[in-house]
């Protein structure tokens, strides 16, 4: 990540800066996140965690949001957490956006928006062999954590938790949210992978590319399917694609 914002070479020399960019970091890592949570991951005191959050809401990469809630809500105004703005998750590796985007319009001008579908499809079809052999070598009560890990590696920045009937999928930071959100081809193609590799029906609550501080996919609590019943799954997915 570069530097967000400039700052004065005084404060520099004490590392006010890098201790900033690691809260930057801390939010796209775990997402919208809260004083108290940013405290406890970077070992500072709540006051300093404030002060960064300050300047970094200052130099607009960082915004207060109301914490989302799923499932039932607790007696209490829910926590404030700070989300990363467009300008702070820019600060770190999305300076393809432009090309991608541009290269994702000549497909749908020269070939109509069925060929986008086709490429987005591809495109996970590929990425997911390295998720589906984490998934395999995993207990089948383990494989969303083991999804979560392989985006991870992939820059997602991904966890697992659960949920009311089921598990969440969190992506903490999208490598092309930007290039989504005038695509979301992309995004549909990644929800289709995720329920032919997890064999069972996976639900979208929120993206990034929407304007949510995170990508987040709910998948019900079923008995996980064969791993033969997957590979057709995911295959029958890869084979809307043209040879």
């Amino acid at each position: 990540m570069k530097n967000v914002g400039e700052a004065p070479q005084e404060e520099l020399a004490t590392g006010e800066r890098s201790t900033r960019n690691r809260v930057a970091r801390s939010i796209l890592d775990h997402g919208p996140s809260t004083v108290a949570d940013l405290a406890a991951r970077l070992g500072l005191t709540q006051a300093a965690v404030r002060r960064h959050l300050d300047t970094l809401a200052h130099e607009n990469v960082v915004e207060p949001r109301e914490q989302r809630i799923y499932g039932a809500r607790t007696r209490g105004r829910p926590a404030k957490v700070f989300a990363l703005t467009d300008c702070g998750r820019d600060a770190f590796d999305q300076s393809y956006d432009k090309l991608a985007a541009d290269a994702l319009r000549w497909i749908s001008e020269r070939h109509g928006e069925g060929a986008v579908v086709d490429f987005a499809r591809d495109r996970m079809a590929a990425q997911a062999v390295a998720y589906r052999k984490a998934i395999d070598a995993a207990p089948p009560e383990q494989r969303t954590e083991a999804l979560a890990k392989a985006l991870t590696a992939d820059g997602y920045a991904a966890t697992a938790r659960s949920a009311p009937v089921g598990e969440q999928l969190c992506q903490h930071h999208c490598p092309v949210a930007h290039v989504a959100e005038q695509y979301p081809q992309l995004c549909e193609a990644e929800t289709e992978i995720f329920s032919a590799l997890l064999g069972t029906h996976v639900q979208r609550l929120a993206t990034i590319a929407h304007g949510d501080g995170v990508c987040t996919t709910f998948i019900p609590r079923n008995a996980p399917q064969s791993s033969q019943t997957t590979d057709n799954a995911s295959a029958s997915t890869a084979g809307r694609n043209p040879a």
